[in-house]
């Protein structure tokens, strides 16, 4: 299934656990990253030098990682942005700043019941779902949630895929 993940760096202990089988899907389009911080930090509190800092050490971990730039795209932590924050952004290529219309909910510990109904509420056509890596409940719930897709005649895909950008041309 397509998909687009935006990691932090900081967390890289997890991601380079998995980044030799993710690269191939990388390769392929299946996968795509974008960028969304180092650290995670709300950029609407820090200093222009932090927020640029902190934008490029994640780019240059994706890089070494993952063997491809992350722009155009970028997802300001927690959605806090303002046009300065974006404007910071833009400065090395980062063009396309990522919301979001929908989310699983699972940056915090869901129970099934709870994830399934937000599932069942937010995948609708068009939408840009929001899900985390950080708790184990979405991993039992990929069968049911493979299911609503196909019941819904939805297709997954890439940004890239959504709105016609490429590592390319931005």
């Amino acid at each position: 299934m397509p998909i687009t993940f935006l990691p932090n760096g900081a967390y890289r202990a997890i991601w380079d656990r998995h980044a030799e089988a993710l690269r191939p899907l990388v390769e392929t389009g299946q996968l795509q990253i974008g960028n969304h911080t180092w650290t995670h930090k709300n950029l609407l509190h820090e200093t222009d030098t932090a927020i640029r800092a902190d934008v490029e050490k994640n780019e240059q971990w994706i890089q070494q990682t993952f063997g491809i730039t992350s722009r155009p795209w970028f997802r300001p932590p927690y959605g806090a942005h303002n046009h300065h924050v974006d404007g910071l952004a833009g400065e090395p290529g980062y063009t396309r700043i990522l919301l979001w219309d929908g989310s699983f909910g699972d940056s915090t510990l869901l129970t099934p019941q709870q994830l399934i109904g937000l599932a069942q509420q937010y995948l609708q056509p068009g939408t840009i779902m929001l899900g985390h890596a950080n708790h184990q409940t979405v991993l039992g719930l990929f069968d049911q949630i493979e299911q609503l897709i196909e019941q819904r005649q939805l297709e997954p895909v890439t940004l890239d895929t959504m709105f016609g950008t490429s590592r390319a041309v931005g």
